[in-house]
């Protein structure tokens, strides 16, 4: 890049910055943007600095000698500045989807303390809801920031759906703990798990529905440091949990009402339902590994991933069953 090769030149002259912004009737300060990439120099002093280092516009440039008019020049120059636009404009996307990262990473860690540290329940739980909704809110605003896709792209369209759910399914869980909480509305101890179990289901069936609609991205989904690795990865992820979701809703709701211990039912079937794509992408990588040398890219459909996939499947199956003979 230009900036380096500014730098370089004039190091190799023994200059300093404040030296060679005299002889180029600058402020040092400008010259220390051209060398930090923040600025380029116009053509007039361009071709001077080039004369000031003795070498051509062509070294200046980083580009294959070649005889340069004004024009070419200009182009050149105008390229270079696309590019640095280009690279202010992606530092500051970058910077802008920094901060509201840690206002919702903010607003998500204050909800949590409220929970733990206000004794009133329903203060408690309106707090927090409240909090919650923030976030979600302004992850919803943000989606085009996070994911880098513009608003017009199709695929956004699957984001916005997602978040928009959650955001309903927040809300729902608010209402319901508020009256709850008041008195307003009071469950039996088989309305409660009834309830949880058609909401849970229907979280589930709807995350099977758009999972494998997902773009690969690292903000909505399944996100693992080992599926979030590459998109292939992401897709092959997000495939095997559209593909088993509602296998697990079946075998949840069957559980649940033959089981009495609920919560385990519901913690073990999450567990199941999250660690089989999670377990198969973690054992294909560790299978890339010891394949790459014979093959250029190894299938996800291999007998031995489907093999450790219903092997942990059964042995979590095998602990939920064993809680209902306790």
């Amino acid at each position: 890049m230009i900036n380096e090769n500014i730098k370089h030149f004039r190091k190799t002259r023994g200059m300093s910055q404040e030296e060679m912004a005299v002889k180029l009737n600058v402020v040092r300060q400008t010259v220390s943007k051209w060398e930090k990439g923040l600025s380029i120099p116009d053509a007039d002093v361009l071709i001077e600095m080039a004369n000031l280092f003795d070498v051509s516009v062509s070294q200046l440039l980083g580009i294959e000698e070649s005889i340069h008019s004004n024009g070419n020049l200009a182009e050149e120059l105008a390229e270079l500045n696309e590019q640095l636009a280009r690279k202010k404009q992606k530092e500051k996307l970058l910077y802008q989807a920094n901060q509201k990262r840690g206002l919702i990473l903010f607003v998500s860690f204050l909800s949590m303390m409220i929970t733990m540290s206000v004794k009133n329940e329903v203060v408690s739980i309106l707090m927090a809801g409240i909090c919650m909704l923030i976030a979600a809110i302004v992850l919803y605003r943000n989606l085009a920031l996070f994911t880098s896709l513009t608003t017009d792209d199709l695929r956004i369209g699957i984001f916005r759906v997602t978040t928009l759910c959650n955001i309903s399914i927040l809300i729902i869980g608010i209402v319901f703990a508020f009256l709850s909480a008041v008195d307003v509305i009071n469950f039996s101890e088989n309305g409660e798990k009834l309830f949880a179990m058609v909401l849970l289901s229907c979280i589930m069936v709807f995350i099977g529905i758009v999972s494998p609609k997902l773009p690969y991205n690292r903000h909505t989904g399944l996100r693992l440091p080992w599926t979030v690795r590459d998109e292939d990865t992401w897709k092959i992820a997000h495939r095997i949990l559209g593909f088993i979701s509602f296998p697990m809703v079946l075998l949840y709701i069957a559980c649940a009402l033959t089981i009495s211990d609920f919560e385990i039912v519901s913690v073990v079937t999450m567990l199941i339902w999250i660690s089989i794509p999670a377990l198969a992408i973690y054992i294909r990588h560790d299978f890339g590994h010891v394949k790459s040398r014979r093959q250029k890219r190894p299938s996800f459909l291999s007998p031995q991933l489907f093999h450790h996939g219903l092997s942990v499947s059964h042995y979590l199956y095998s602990c939920l069953t064993s809680f209902s003979l306790d």
